[in-house]
């Protein structure tokens, strides 16, 4: 299971969620009806164990000022995000306790705008019915919009996380990184940022990483990312500011995941220990890996 400050999902906001909803299902992943929430976001999940890959769309640009968290809107913040372009505009970090992990957050630098509750009626695939609640701290960046972070606490995770749900066709078994486009100009800051939330620091040519609890949190210069991770599409060849442009993925069965990538439209290379695919524009302007740990 995931602990606090894990990564625990990127919202990838698209413009089509019902499209890039079936690109991820013709690439094996077991997704989620799509639903609502209510400051007028539509969302749909692949679920793993303590933690999930979300897409999420507008659905009624009338409620994006609804449920506001202080000066934070949620749906205001993704629509704004979408109307520059697709891509990563909020990324959800694990919590245990989101009144002191926000409290920790702050000590070390975050601005805490607020928090917000929420919960969606789920039937278990034994008949059972109950109902989910969830808090968010949010963690707006003002500086970085698209590397703004939320808390994500999910007060019954019996609810979330049902091993039923949590097997995907292709194997994939969680998230296992983060890949952050940054110009070096950006590097010592961005360091002394997350190395408020983070030890084990690792220097890299172009960038550094750290360990959370759930994966690799990495920065790097666009050279490195193209050296390293894969060409940049050319919304984010264009990016000024830092953001998320990639995410690793945990492969248990490379051959599983093989006859998806083989039968789906969507191009792919083999990489070391895995596979990349090969038009990020396809996912929200997000370069996914998929690796064998």
């Amino acid at each position: 299971m995931n602990e606090s400050f894990g990564i625990d999902h990127p919202l990838l906001a698209t413009k089509d969620i019902n499209a890039l909803r079936d690109r991820l299902i013709s690439l094996g992943f077991n997704m989620t009806p799509i639903g609502k929430h209510p400051w007028g976001t539509s969302t749909s999940l692949a679920m793993f164990n303590g933690c999930l890959v979300e897409i999420m769309g507008i659905y009624d640009d009338t409620l994006l000022d609804e449920v506001p968290a202080g000066d934070f809107r949620f749906g205001r913040h993704v629509y704004e995000h979408l109307q520059q372009r697709e891509g990563v505009a909020l990324s959800a970090l694990h919590s245990t306790n989101s009144v002191e992990d926000a409290q920790t957050a702050e000590r070390v630098g975050f601005t805490v705008a607020g928090h917000l509750e929420f919960g969606r009626d789920v039937t278990l695939p034994d008949g059972t019915a109950g109902r989910t609640k969830t808090t968010l701290a949010l963690l707006p960046d003002a500086q970085f919009p698209r590397l703004s972070f939320f808390l994500c606490q999910q007060h019954r995770p019996d609810l979330i996380y049902v091993p039923e749900w949590l097997e995907h066709p292709n194997s994939v078994s969680g998230i296992c990184g983060v890949n952050i486009l940054a110009d070096t100009s950006f590097h010592a800051e961005l360091k002394a940022r997350f190395g408020g939330l983070y030890t084990g620091l690792t220097e890299l040519n172009g960038g550094f990483e750290f360990q959370t609890a759930n994966g690799t949190l990495r920065v790097m210069s666009a050279d490195a990312f193209e050296r390293e991770i894969g060409p940049l599409p050319n919304d984010l060849a264009q990016e000024t500011l830092p953001c998320i442009a990639g995410m690793d993925l945990t492969l248990r069965d490379p051959d599983k995941l093989l006859k998806f990538l083989n039968a789906s439209n969507l191009g792919y290379r083999t990489i070391p220990n895995g596979f990349a695919l090969t038009d990020p524009a396809l996912t929200a302007n997000t370069l996914l890996r998929f690796l064998s740990k």
